[in-house]
């Protein structure tokens, strides 16, 4: 229920954050300095060096005599391209996502046999911990699937007879768990979200023995918990795609930079999922959904540039969309030719779209966005910028294509993320050394202390 505060409660608030907004003010724009790096970027763009990591890498551009140049994306986990993982369980026909999650928590592949007792391990860990359900999730039901997420990881401290003990072996031991529960939480949430908010029949249950994480995901959050192994095994593809991205990341940064003070596994994951949540990160691929359908609602014909054009100008110009001026998808912090995750989700959801056609015309409304928002960007801006479509471009398409609820895409972004988060959060802990503290200028003049009758 919302909070009620009284009229005179209210008017002191508007006062004090008026006068908030004439003394906080800035000035001088900090970033004319050129020692302080806004966003913990450099003047070109590229992120600052804050640490050394062997799970993931991202390359968008290199670096010539000082200059960086644009290339076609790689990302790459634990040395491997995403791609090479990919192609080589698909075309066994086997699920991935569990290998990849051993990939980057103990940085091998494993064999066969190691393989299957990893499964059986992550299968005896799905499980949450008796009447968890029920008196974390139930009794306090969120609007939003992220911020449940976060409070539960936060609660599952209390369930955990060692939870401050950062050896290897116990944070490993944590570590799968949360990966393991991810699935089954945000289900359970989505559950009773439906059923609080939306007015509907509340389907609560168990995953199943032996099934891999996505096969679990679609049956703890489907009401009637069917799905095809087709749908199942994009979904893995999806999380593969989503598991790992750097150390710089948003999320993953919160998490290394909460674990560099010593604190536990829990807080250092429920910051992360706090930080995915924000609409500059996880949250933007519901924002192209929500960009997507209003394009596709006032653009008459989908087949004809220039009319996909003149809306994509209007809302470059803040004349439509939410006034941000943005093509949300579109472009990248890293990436500049192209987006490696984006390239494989499109082929994977063209793929889907010749099993049903009624896809197709939004997937090719899609690219036309893609293609032409490069150009116009520069004609609208004044500004040149080598500019492709990012992995959020498409997933969301693909979750609608899976008949995942809008409100559920960055849940399963977190989904597949745990599983780096997880992996940075050791390697972190065991050998970042140094607690992470970036400075600020501050630009405060010194003030003299005045007596409270005399202010």
């Amino acid at each position: 229920m919302p909070f009620n505060h009284s009229s005179s409660s209210l008017e002191l608030l508007h006062s004090l954050c008026t006068d908030y907004e004439k003394i906080n003010a800035l000035g001088k724009d900090p970033r004319e300095n050129p020692n302080v790096k806004r966003g913990l970027r450099n003047s070109d763009g590229t992120g600052v060096m804050a640490g050394y990591t062997q799970i993931g890498n991202v390359r968008g551009y290199t670096v010539i005599d000082g200059d960086a140049f644009p290339i076609e994306g790689s990302l790459t986990y634990r040395g491997y391209e995403v791609e090479d993982l990919i192609e080589g369980f698909a075309s066994e026909g086997r699920f991935g996502f569990a290998e990849v999650c051993f990939l980057l928590l103990f940085g091998y592949l494993p064999s066969r046999k190691q393989l299957a007792l990893f499964e059986d391990v992550m299968t005896e860990y799905m499980s949450l911990p008796d009447r968890f359900t029920e008196d974390m999730i139930l009794r306090a039901p969120s609007s939003n699937i992220m911020n449940k997420l976060a409070r539960s990881v936060l609660a599952l401290y209390s369930y955990d007879p060692q939870p401050d003990d950062v050896s290897l072996e116990n944070m490993m031991r944590q570590c799968l768990e949360l990966i393991c529960r991810f699935p089954l939480i945000i289900a359970h949430a989505f559950a009773v979200k439906r059923h609080y908010y939306d007015n509907e029949s509340l389907y609560l249950h168990r995953p199943m023995r032996g099934a891999s994480i996505a096969e679990n995901f679609l049956h703890c959050m489907r009401p009637d918990s069917t799905f095809s192994d087709e749908e199942a095994k994009l979904l893995d593809i999806c999380l593969v795609l989503h598991a790992e991205h750097g150390g710089g990341n948003n999320s993953t940064f919160a998490t290394r930079v909460l674990s560099s003070s010593g604190t536990d596994t829990y807080s250092a994951i429920a910051a992360a999922v706090g930080s995915l949540k924000g609409p500059k990160h996880g949250g933007a691929n519901s924002q192209v959904m929500n960009q997507f359908t209003e394009i596709s609602q006032n653009v008459q014909h989908w087949d004809n540039d220039g009319e996909v054009a003149d809306y994509l100008r209007r809302i470059l110009r803040k004349e439509a969309g939410d006034g941000s001026g943005l093509i949300y998808g579109m472009g990248h912090a890293i990436y500049t030719l192209s987006d490696p995750r984006a390239l494989l989700l499109k082929k994977y959801a063209w793929e889907l779209a010749k099993k049903h056609p009624e896809m197709a015309a939004e997937l090719s409304l899609m690219e036309t966005i893609e293609r032409l928002t490069p150009e116009l960007f520069a004609e609208v801006t004044g500004k040149a910028k080598v500019m492709c479509a990012n992995v959020d471009m498409y997933s969301g398409l693909i979750y609608k294509m899976l008949n995942i609820p809008q409100e559920l895409f960055t849940p399963v972004f977190a989904t597949a993320r745990v599983s780096g988060w997880c992996a940075h959060r050791i390697e972190e802990e065991l050998t970042g050394g140094r607690i992470i503290r970036p400075a600020y200028k501050a630009t405060v003049t010194s003030q003299k202390y005045v007596p409270i009758d005399q202010r």
